[in-house]
Formats: C-alpha cells, sequence, structure tokens
C-alpha cells in the first residue's frame, strides 16, 4: 500500500489545530479539546465512527460553526471565528460531506455550480456583474479535465449521475487558490471509477505541496490517501497512527475508544 502515495517532501506546517472545543446548537460537546497539525504536502486521514465529532469539527474549520476555545491557525494566521471566514479568500477548499445539502444547487447547471462561491471574487466583472464568458469557458476546461459526462456545461446538475456531481463539486473546490484542502466523505455514493478518479485528483494535490485533510467514514480509502491517520471516538482523537502502522484492526479499536498495546 505504501508504495500507492506520491513521494513528496512534507514542507512547513500550514494547519494548526490547537486545543479546539465546538458544541452544537445545543450546547452539547461535539468536538473535545483537538488538537493537529498537517504539512504542506501531507495528507492527514480522520476516521471515526460518523457521529464522533468530525462534522462538527469540519464545520468549525470552515466558519460555519463556532469555535467554543482554542484556535485554528493556517498559515500563521489566527482563523478563529473569524467574522465571515471567506473559505475563497483564507485559502480553503471544502468538499462538504453533503453535496446536496451543502455544495450544490440541483436546479442550476454545471457552470452555474462551478461558480458558486466564487462568484464574488473569481468571475467578478464590476458593477456587481458577473463575467459569464469567463463562467462557461471554465466549465468547459474542467468538465474535459474532471471527465464529467456528458460534456455540456449547461446540463442542469441535479440530472447527472453522483459520480459526475462529485466530479464538479471536487473540481470547483480543487482549482480554487488554496493551501487547505478539506475533503470530507470525497467519493460517498459515488462509482468505483469515480473513486479512482477523485483520490488520483486528491493525491495530485498533494504533489503540489497542499496540506490536506481527509475525513472518510470508508477506512480503505483512508487507508489509500493519508500520511497519518487521526482516530476521533466521542470528540476526541484517541490517538494519531503513521501510515506505515495503521491497520483496519488497530483503527478500529481506537474508534471503540480503545488503546493500543506498544
Amino acid at each position: 500500500r505504501s508504495s500507492d502515495l506520491p513521494v513528496v517532501e512534507i514542507g512547513k506546517v500550514v494547519v494548526e489545530a490547537k486545543n479546539i472545543t465546538v458544541n452544537n446548537r445545543f450546547g452539547v460537546k461535539k468536538v473535545d479539546g483537538i488538537s493537529f497539525e498537517i504539512r504542506e504536502g501531507e495528507v492527514l486521514g480522520v476516521a471515526g465512527v460518523e457521529g464522533s465529532g468530525q462534522t462538527e469539527l469540519i464545520e468549525a474549520l470552515t466558519g460555519l460553526d463556532k469555535i467554543e476555545s482554542g484556535e485554528f491557525i493556517l498559515n500563521g494566521k489566527n482563523l478563529t471565528n473569524l467574522k465571515g471566514l471567506n473559505q475563497s479568500v483564507e485559502k480553503i477548499a471544502h468538499i462538504p460531506e453533503d453535496r446536496h445539502k451543502r455544495a450544490a444547487i440541483a436546479e442550476f447547471d454545471i457552470s452555474e455550480n462551478f461558480a458558486l462561491g466564487q462568484h464574488g471574487n473569481r468571475y467578478k466583472k464590476g458593477l456587481g456583474l458577473l463575467n459569464f464568458d469567463k463562467i462557461l469557458s471554465e466549465a468547459k476546461k474542467y468538465i474535459e479535465k474532471y471527465d464529467v459526462r456528458p460534456i455540456d456545461p449547461k446540463l442542469i446538475f441535479g440530472k447527472l449521475s453522483g459520480g459526475n456531481q462529485q466530479k464538479i463539486i471536487v473540481a470547483r473546490e480543487l482549482e480554487k487558490e488554496n493551501i487547505f484542502i478539506i475533503a470530507a466523505q470525497p467519493t460517498r455514493g459515488v462509482d468505483i471509477g469515480a473513486i479512482e478518479f477523485i483520490h488520483k485528483m486528491i493525491l495530485e494535490e498533494k504533489k503540489k505541496g497542499k496540506a490536506i485533510m481527509v475525513v472518510s467514514s470508508e477506512l480503505t480509502e483512508i487507508l489509500n490517501l493519508s500520511d497519518r491517520i487521526a482516530v476521533m471516538c466521542a470528540g476526541k482523537i484517541s490517538g494519531i497512527l503513521n501510515r506505515e502502522e495503521a491497520t483496519e484492526e488497530k483503527i478500529g479499536i481506537l474508534m471503540a475508544g480503545g488503546k493500543i498495546s506498544e
């Protein structure tokens, strides 16, 4: 397995989570004092039974939720509870775990979904207008690069297969100017061909020196993509394993809150 990962020189620390705590809307603590670092060219996998705090952690790091205590530092800049955290401005790419709720508008066409979240900077034409020619030409380019089918940027997003919908979200996020990529359940509900393609695209970003966090309930996905694996249980990190030592069995023990004997 270890031969599958591209050999990339791991660089400086890009992402620092320091003792982060997040509550849900009922005031219940869902993330309980979590700390980790991610470096340039490194993929940190986050494994855990669903409901262990992964969703709340992602939402806090992307500015969708409040960090109760602790700090989130990106490239030396403290982004903790930054008012109106703009993911594009801060160079955070976010592939959300639920593409329908968080990532796309089913009734919009492919090109319009490519522009979502970037219409205020990348596609601005002045006087509050959008550069539709640029949106269309970039959509065509990415449809080809990410092998989206059929090849028509004017097709309605909701009519595409799950794999093609997900490729559009992945393309939009990876093609943003970014230094930190959060990929949550990046291949949920897609076919095997699309899974392999999306994994390849994530590893291409690793080669470019991006700091990447992959959150997945699929252990094979975590093992295939990660340099290190942080396992969450009941809102805490129960252990961090290096890729070389990680096995499904060890991850399973940590997911259940157990300890790994040396």
